[in-house]
């Protein structure tokens, strides 16, 4: 099977497949063709045909109808019985009927729109954000080819993986020194169920399993996530109680310390899938979770009984995990009592705002004493709180939670925000509804903007999904003429205001550190809502932002070399 996609340089969107085609005959009760059936009618797809499909991706069979309505036109093509049929719709409404156009000696439908500007505020496609996904269905549906192409830049992906969700998680290990070179792959089928799992553990302290259902990425779990979860905890537990010995009872792992390190991948196939909401990011079927947890437990276990090296050596790891949790018990707790909103608990150095509404309530982290000096004399100390940083924050991709809980910066940032850290974090008890990341604009303060992304990603990373995280962007130049200060946040911005400049008596100062600016002018800049602009912070694509996390910051060196060649012909301004 393969699909082609194309970006086209008008900014329409084609994709085409090999598939049998979209019926094209006539629909006796509809009074039209199937294809015009299908491309105007809800719940018309083939989800709602029970020979049809026996596992369909969709959920409401709204899909194609939905695109033809907000399109400003849209043409289906599809090859079958020998015939090249056609059909153009305009703003979803057919503008001809479905005509016979040429022989074909092959199967497939071609459908080419493009979307609506009355509807839609920006109608450019994100070719980065298509290609991820088309990465994701790659990897799980094993020898599915699809290519990717924009005529509008010349980039081209083409994805096809043997070996499913296995491949997807050796992927995601990339760049970490995992445990075991294969990962551990299970797969079953019950009652019409299909199941598969890819286990594969890393020497790290994070865990991270993605679920799918019928290839929709469930990222909020549900219950193929909890019945793996449960399994996994069973298995491990009985094999260290029958084969690996523990010196204390307060050593035997929880689910947390056999969680940690591991990757995992769990995708079922479900005929008549049950989601939670409207955004289908949740699994509800309680059959779904017996059905997984019994596949996990049984094959699971089955796989260690015959492999006891691996087995020994992820017990192992599982084992450490737990006397590193006793560990970091007494930090743990210390960093609860710091949680409290009393002033005399948060950090010496944290410039408090007076708010205590926290909708209002907004922080920057900002890089050193200097800055932090400028930010705390510019700010608006009602609703404004400034947290000054000292030097580099320890990088939490290559340390455990242990380590992590002794560095005093990253308890200051902790404490300050309120939340807790890892599984103790409490998004509810968040005391700044924005939490501003305000570095220098050169490569050290860019280390540090990357380093406290991967500790909030890490360890912090619901602050993230709900959408309190921010980048500060403090310009880059400063252009003074005799009369003012203009200021420029990019060298195209430089540009347009050099061009106004009508005297070619003006100053330019190039901005590396945030000390270098004054109170007033950092307030003006950065820090007023009025003027200033923010960034945030998102993750668009989970498996893309665990890639980049785990090659720029972890261990292994020979990944990020390649990231580096990949993408060196892309860097416009060097600093070094």
């Amino acid at each position: 099977m393969k699909l082609r996609f194309f970006i086209h340089l008008d900014g329409s969107v084609s994709v085409s497949d090999n598939g049998r085609g979209i019926p094209v005959g006539f629909h006796q009760k509809a009074g039209r063709s199937a294809v015009e059936v299908v491309l105007t009618k809800l719940h018309a797809g083939g989800k709602f045909d029970r020979g049809a499909y026996k596992i369909s991706g969709g959920l409401h069979g709204v899909g194609v109808s939905v695109v033809n309505a907000l399109s400003e036109w849209l043409e289906v093509q599809i090859h079958q019985q020998g015939k090249i049929w056609k059909q153009r719709y305009e703003r979803g409404k057919p503008v001809n009927e479905l005509t016979e156009d040429g022989s074909s000696d092959h199967t497939g439908t071609t459908v080419c729109f493009q979307p609506d500007s009355l509807i839609f505020p920006e109608v450019e496609f994100h070719f980065d954000i298509i290609a991820q996904r088309l990465k994701e269905l790659a990897f799980l549906n094993e020898g599915l080819r699809i290519c990717l192409q924009d005529e509008r830049t010349g980039n081209e992906k083409e994805y096809c993986f043997h070996g499913g969700i296995k491949a997807l998680a050796a992927y995601l290990n990339r760049g970490k020194n995992v445990i075991h070179q294969e990962p551990i792959y299970l797969k079953g089928e019950k009652d019409g169920v299909k199941a598969e799992v890819a286990i594969q553990y890393n020497d790290g302290y994070l865990e991270n399993i993605l679920s799918f259902t019928n290839n929709i990425n469930t990222m909020e779990g549900g219950t193929h996530l909890s019945g793996f979860k449960q399994a996994l905890t069973r298995v491990m537990t009985e094999y260290i109680e029958r084969y690996q010995r523990v010196k204390e009872k307060e050593e035997m792992p929880t689910g947390n310390d056999i969680r940690e390190g591991l990757t995992a991948v769990v995708s079922v196939l479900v005929p008549e899938p049950q989601f939670e909401g409207q955004t289908k990011t949740k699994l509800g079927n309680p059959e779904v979770k017996t059905i997984v947890e019994e596949l996990t437990y049984s094959s699971l276990y089955s796989f260690f009984e015959e492999n006891p090296e691996m087995a020994r050596a992820i017990c192992e790891k599982v084992i450490q995990a737990a006397r590193a949790r006793e560990a970091a018990k007494k930090a743990r707790e210390l960093v609860r009592k710091k949680n409290s909103i009393d002033s005399a608990s948060l950090p010496g150095k944290l410039a408090d705002s007076s708010e205590r509404d926290p909708k209002e309530s907004e922080i920057f982290i900002v890089e050193g004493d200097s800055a932090g000096g400028s930010a705390k004399q510019g700010r608006n100390r009602r609703f404004q709180a400034i947290l000054p940083l000292r030097g580099k924050i320890l990088n939490v991709e290559k340390a455990n939670l242990h380590k992590i809980l002794s560095s005093v910066e990253i308890r200051n940032i902790v404490a300050a925000v309120g939340c807790g850290i890892g599984f103790d974090f409490f998004l509810e008890k968040l005391r700044y509804y924005k939490v501003i990341i305000m570095t220098d604009a050169d490569v050290d303060g860019a280390h540090i903007r990357t380093l406290l992304l991967t500790f909030f990603y890490r360890y912090m990373r619901p602050l993230i999904e709900a959408g309190h995280t921010f980048i500060a962007m403090p310009p880059l130049y400063r252009v003074r003429d005799s009369k003012e200060d203009h200021y420029a946040y990019s060298d195209s911005e430089l540009e347009g205001v050099l061009k106004q400049q009508k005297g070619k008596k003006y100053s330019i100062q190039r901005y590396k550190g945030l000390g270098e600016m004054n109170p007033e002018q950092l307030w003006e800049t950065a820090m007023n809502p009025e003027t200033r602009t923010l960034k945030v912070v998102t993750i668009e694509d989970a498996i893309e932002a665990e890639e980049i996390f785990s090659i720029l910051m972890g261990d292994a060196v020979e990944p990020r070399r390649e990231f580096i060649h990949e993408h060196a012909p892309e860097v416009v301004n060097l600093d070094i």
